[in-house]
């Protein structure tokens, strides 16, 4: 099977809910190995330019007319995700560590995952 193949019939099969599971798993997994890693600073930028893109995408849609999800849900996404973005300014400063924007990943994804498991 092509890879093409296999996306086209992933994305049949996923759900919204389970496509930002995965890309957020993916992305911690980064975070954690660049941590793991001991890279700090500006070193971290690969996978700091990933979260932070992710949750631009999270707040881009959570301020779209038309997004179902409940208003103050919405709003808390969107606080998380502004909060992100200057979290992100004082890790790369060396300001702050990594482990938070970590920590706050997995804490979605604990979310994300108990939703699916109720479904």
């Amino acid at each position: 099977m092509t890879l093409s193949a296999y996306q086209a019939a992933r994305s049949r099969a996923e759900t919204p809910r389970s496509a930002e599971f995965r890309l957020m798993s993916e992305i911690t997994g980064e975070m954690i190995a660049a941590q793991d890693a001991g890279l700090k600073g500006a070193m971290l930028m690969p996978a700091l330019y990933r979260n932070r893109q992710m949750w631009s995408a999270f707040v881009t849609d959570c301020g779209a007319t038309g997004n179902g999800l409940p208003v103050p849900l919405r709003a808390q996404i969107i606080s998380l995700g502004l909060w992100v973005d200057r979290f992100t300014s004082d890790v790369i400063a060396s300001r702050e560590s990594i482990a938070e924007l970590i920590s706050l990943n997995r804490t979605i994804m604990d979310g994300l995952r108990a939703e699916r498991l109720a479904a």
